[in-house]
């Protein structure tokens, strides 16, 4: 959408002289310092909260295009002080006309950093850096999230909550992407201003209940982490605190899949061999992120930041997957069906000399999956012998993992109530026959006869319970006694009292 509202504006001629002379006809320089005493965020006219009192006089400001070359950077400094005024979006019909000014003011600074030729100086920053703080760092609304369920909260639902204030900060957004992304910003000078405490209060709208303002969030952060290297650690390790406090406290928060994403690429480009902080933010973050019950939210942005940690070190497969059975859903179905999805895409980037570290308890825990009474866990578990280089990984070691899983592959084949179920198994029961014969006999005859135990067995506990059943049932039975009897037992122990 900006960009269909950027492309109606005519293009301004670029600027060479952009921090020369500041000289301003005495017009324009009239218009410009009664706007300034008005829309300045420090003035006094303005109460704290840039909201409770809106300027008398909110005029636009000319336009970069009827002043010289020279007139342009005063005027940049003015138009930003200009927009450091927040209205109330709220009430749609206040301040119609001084909220259409301030959008038409804010797409033309959009595209006067955008066409800017010289390096921006630290006063021109720390304007831009204010104005976008006016407008971007504000109280997030009570953000309801106990009364939401897993299911309603799709990230794909751009519908789910909007700001009635996003056609305004969706082009100071824009604004300050465009501003990171400048060749003309020098990351030296501009660190003072986009400091830690900037980035942190960037981290804080993650939580931003708008699709659209967190997909915004998630390219500049992108951004400032590819230009401010000397804040590379401190966006890291406040990302992790976001996720310690997600996983560990509260399990809700907004923003989770779109950090994951910004993740996704740092990772990326992590130099090899991996430092031990990263493989720690693997154990200690990626993993335990599996517990959450929101996982479907995220899960996707989650299994590329693992597989990435995988392909660059194989050592560590060995690790994510021990992380996976220990997190494994007991009761979840539908998140048995994605860790199993996860689990292929991890297998499929894992070596056979590290797949053999694993394969004992993982092929336990997959033979139980394939006994699932819910067709989807049994049939996701069945497709992973779909994948060739899963294939190739189990019938290579089909002399561990077949003795494993053959008697769920019985148990399936010979009384599951989903007929697909059934006959993926018995593609699967070939695939390992037809590699070797010999084992699959061998497991096939081991699973006769302990199935024959199991039935003698069974017939010994019953037939020890019917015993005991008769037993107990003779020691309470009552015994009759006639009257002639009680009548000589009493008499005979009357007589003895007697002697």
């Amino acid at each position: 959408m900006i960009k269909q509202i950027l492309n109606k504006l005519p293009r301004k001629s670029s600027s060479k002289s952009f921090h020369n002379d500041e000289r301003n006809t005495e017009l324009d320089l009239a218009v410009i310092n009664s706007s300034d005493k008005v829309a300045n965020p420090n003035s006094p006219v303005r109460s704290k909260s840039n909201t409770d009192s809106i300027p008398v006089s909110y005029e636009a400001l000319p336009s970069f295009r009827v002043v010289s070359s020279s007139e342009k950077h005063n005027l940049f400094i003015k138009k930003l002080n200009m927009c450091c005024v927040v209205f109330d979006f709220n009430d749609a019909s206040k301040n119609i006309q001084e909220k259409e000014v301030k959008k038409q003011t804010l797409l033309e600074l959009v595209d006067y950093v955008s066409s800017v030729t010289s390096k921006f100086n630290e006063v021109t920053i720390q304007e831009i850096t204010k104005m976008v703080a006016a407008n971007l760092f504000r109280a997030q609304p009570n953000l309801n999230h106990e009364n939401k369920l897993p299911d309603l909260c799709d990230q794909e639902d751009d519908e789910f909550s909007m700001d009635p204030s996003w056609p305004h900060l969706q082009i100071v957004y824009e604004f300050l992407l465009r501003f990171v992304a400048s060749p003309e910003t020098n990351a030296k000078i501009a660190k003072r201003y986009v400091n830690h405490s900037f980035v942190l209060k960037l981290l804080d709208l993650f939580d931003s209940e708008d699709q659209r303002e967190r997909e915004y969030l998630k390219t500049i952060l992108h951004r400032i982490y590819g230009k401010f290297m000397v804040h590379r650690p401190f966006i890291r390790k406040a990302i992790n605190n976001i996720f310690y406090r997600f996983i560990f406290e509260t399990e809700k928060h907004n923003g989770i899949a779109q950090l994951l994403e910004v993740l996704g690429s740092i990772i990326n480009g992590f130099a090899l061999p991996l430092k031990d902080e990263h493989k720690i933010f693997l154990v200690h973050v990626l993993i335990p992120l599996h517990k959450p019950r929101i996982l479907s939210m995220y899960h996707q942005q989650l299994v590329y930041c693992v597989c990435q940690f995988v392909e660059k070190d194989c050592k560590l497969a060995d690790m994510v997957i021990q992380g996976l059975l220990k997190y494994w859903p007991v009761t979840n179905s539908s998140k048995e069906v994605m860790f199993l999805g996860e689990l292929e895409e991890i297998l499929e980037v894992t070596q056979a000399v590290e797949f053999e570290k694993f394969m004992g308890p993982l092929f336990l825990r997959i033979g139980q999956c394939l006994n699932s009474s819910h067709f989807q866990v049994a049939e996701r578990a069945l497709f992973l012998w779909n994948n060739e280089h899963i294939r190739n990984l189990t019938t290579q070691n089909r002399k561990v993992i077949l003795p494993v899983i053959f008697p769920a592959l019985e148990k399936n084949t010979r009384g599951h109530w989903n007929q697909a179920v059934q006959s993926l198994t018995l593609n699967v029961r070939k695939i390992f026959s037809d590699a070797d014969q010999v084992t699959f006999q061998d497991c096939l005859v081991k699973y006769q006869e302990d199935e024959t135990k199991e039935k003698e067995g069974i017939t010994k506990r019953q037939s020890t319970w019917n015993r005991l059943d008769a037993m107990a049932a003779a020691k309470t039975q009552p015994t009759v006694i006639s009257r002639l009897a009680t009548v000589t037992i009493t008499a005979t122990a009357t007589a003895t009292i007697v002697k």
